[in-house]
């Protein structure tokens, strides 16, 4: 079988390479055994796309072979009228915004923002600046490179322990998307069954929740288990140099279900495979989420405005793709993205499912998710013993100001920002993710 499956993985290699991991770099502190090596894509230097330069959005674009049986929320015209760039002031504002990672779905709603005009509706010409290996986007926002960025919680406060002022001012993403692939025969099952496996991680602080899962399962880093270091995509687990690959569930789990089996000549299904999920081994911690300067947030009234304005019309662009996922995937997709419209659909669909439904309102941070959070970075060891964080950050390092501002505002506008009916779609991958 390990034999068989090599030829898959060279053809999905090609495909991954280009863009295709799911979080971005954290070089901040590592605790991967080794850093993956950087894909060759991730040389070129980051692109960005501005608000003043946004294309429409291609409604009639390819459809890469993805059904739809359900999609929750308002119908796409209505979508279409979430926000009206008629409205924008004679000045904008530019902005600067750092993705964590490629143009992809994960990012989706600050695509829609822009190409929506509910950036410039707020008066703010955004420029999203493309992420990569090399780029760790806090170190960005903390050097003042960008005005804000998109970064998981416990890489930022890593970064912060370390002397960066910055502050999360809206949680987007509510739910943890890690994984932990592994196909049948390996008997993997649970965090606990990861005793004796060769356990792929990413590394640059995306494997936090591993090792909080193996010190939850009283599992020894560097005695019970194998460490690998793991290149952004499956090609270790398709080979069978890894037992369990890291994976997100919008991009890399996708990445499996759209390579062959050689065995049948038909892609895999998830029948032939086990899934780990972090946030149901309880160890799940927050993950994407808006960032800012935390010293200019509290010094400066114009900064912190702009900051309410900004969160509020990225809000608008993801409630658009929770009601326009196929819309959204098309958007993305139009602005450059390495792989292809189903895979994206897939992605817009798995992120979709981590934001909504959100029962404080799309970015509030949950008190006690953020507590659990915190307290599983206290108390994880990495290989060498060091603990994530050594010392609660405390309140400082997060506020609902901003969100909850903006919240208020898209209430009285009638936007639903909770999205209680949410429901998600059925999407069919195809090979390659085409």
């Amino acid at each position: 079988m390990r034999a068989r499956r090599m030829s898959t993985a060279v053809a999905l290699l090609a495909i991954a390479a280009l863009g295709a991991a799911a979080c971005g770099s954290d070089d901040n502190k590592s605790a991967s055994s080794s850093p993956p090596a950087s894909a060759a894509a991730t040389t070129a230097a980051p692109s960005t796309t501005s608000a003043s330069s946004a294309s429409p959005s291609t409604e009639s674009g390819a459809t890469g072979g993805s059904t739809a049986a359900s999609a929750g929320g308002s119908t796409a015209a209505a979508g279409d009228a979430i926000c009206d760039a008629s409205k924008a002031p004679a000045t904008l504002k530019p902005v600067k915004l750092q993705l964590q990672w490629f143009i992809q779905s994960q990012f989706a709603g600050y695509f829609a923002a822009l190409d929506k005009g509910c950036y410039k509706e707020a008066g703010l010409d955004v420029q999203i600046v493309e992420g990569g290996v090399d780029i760790v986007p806090q170190t960005q926002l903390a050097d003042g490179q960008v005005d804000f960025a998109l970064a998981w919680v416990p890489k930022a406060l890593t970064t912060r322990e370390a002397g960066a002022n910055i502050i999360d001012i809206a949680q987007i993403y509510q739910r943890s998307g890690t994984l932990q692939v592994s196909f049948k025969d390996k008997g993997i099952t649970s965090a606990a069954d990861f005793k004796g496996k060769k356990i792929g991680n990413w590394g640059f602080g995306n494997e936090y929740e591993i090792f909080a899962a193996l010190a939850k399962n009283h599992l020894n880093p560097a005695s019970d288990v194998t460490l690998l270091a793991q290149q952004f995509d499956m090609t270790g687990l398709l080979s069978g140099e890894i037992d369990a690959a890291e994976a997100m569930t919008y991009n890399e789990y996708a990445q499996v279900l759209e390579a062959k089996n050689p065995a049948t000549g038909k892609l895999y299904t998830p029948d032939e495979l086990n899934v780990v999920s972090y946030e149901k081994e309880g160890v799940g911690m927050l993950q994407d989420a808006i960032w800012a300067d935390a010293g200019k947030l509290a010094s400066d009234a114009d900064y912190k405005a702009l900051a309410t304005a900004f969160v509020k019309a990225s809000i608008k662009g993801w409630v658009y793709c929770r009601d326009n996922p196929e819309s959204c995937r098309d958007i993305v997709v139009a602005k450059g993205s390495k792989l292809g419209a189903s895979h994206q659909l897939w992605q817009m669909n798995e992120v979709n499912k981590l934001i909504w439904p959100a029962a404080g309102g799309i970015g509030h941070i949950d008190t006690d998710a953020w507590n659990r959070t915190v307290s599983i970075a206290l108390g994880t060891p990495n290989a060498d013993g060091d603990k994530i964080i050594t010392k609660d950050p405390g309140t400082a390092a997060y506020t609902n100001d901003i969100v909850d501002a903006a919240l208020t505002q898209l209430k009285a506008e009638g936007v639903d920002v909770n999205g209680s009916n949410f429901k998600p779609m059925t999407v069919t991958l195809t090979e390659g993710g085409s």
